[in-house]
């Protein structure tokens, strides 16, 4: 397909009752050029996932496992998340919690780009920074402590949330096969 002949796309034209409902049915694009330069026998495709929202395909594993936790009853309407992050999972959280009306609380190390911590600012995130030295890990303790302290609230776990790759089967895959 080219510009001159444009089908059926989706999401063009259309008026969405929410920015959430635009995630995913990303384009596919033939990688023609690489295809010659390694001497591929078939075709190599990319999926474009910066026409995301917030152009990452972390978009979609935030709204996968949000949505994961309002199905199972963990979520409630107004609820806290507090999630341990370094970066754009975090960041698809913060929009996507900010437009569903939860709050959020992402733990960080401080090491995290000034950057970064004003755009999760700027979503609605609050940043609780936790020593460079400790990585990860420390931003982990942080939320976990955090979580025992803030009643009802909610702790997604990006690093283990069998949501992740679930959206992916449900999304993704789908996409990419039809």
């Amino acid at each position: 397909m080219n510009a001159k002949q444009q089908g059926k796309v989706e999401f063009r034209g259309r008026i969405y009752e929410s920015i959430v409902d635009t995630i995913g049915a990303t384009p596919l694009v033939r990688l023609k050029k690489l295809a010659l330069e390694v001497g591929a026998k078939a075709d190599i495709a990319g999926k474009c996932e910066f026409f995301n929202p917030l152009s990452s395909v972390k978009d979609r594993i935030g709204l996968g496992m949000i949505e994961a936790a309002e199905r199972d009853g963990r979520l409630k309407p107004g609820a806290t998340l507090v999630e341990p992050t370094s970066g754009n999972t975090g960041i698809a959280l913060a929009f996507i919690a900010a437009s569903k009306g939860y709050h959020l609380i992402l733990t960080m190390p401080e090491s995290m780009s000034v950057e970064r911590r004003k755009m999760l600012v700027l979503l609605g995130a609050k940043i609780v920074l936790t020593p460079a030295q400790k990585g990860m890990t420390g931003a982990v303790k942080e939320a976990e402590r955090l979580l025992g302290e803030i009643p009802g609230s909610v702790m997604l776990q990006q690093f283990e949330s069998p949501a992740n790759p679930a959206i992916h089967a449900a999304t993704t895959a789908e996409e990419i096969w039809n």
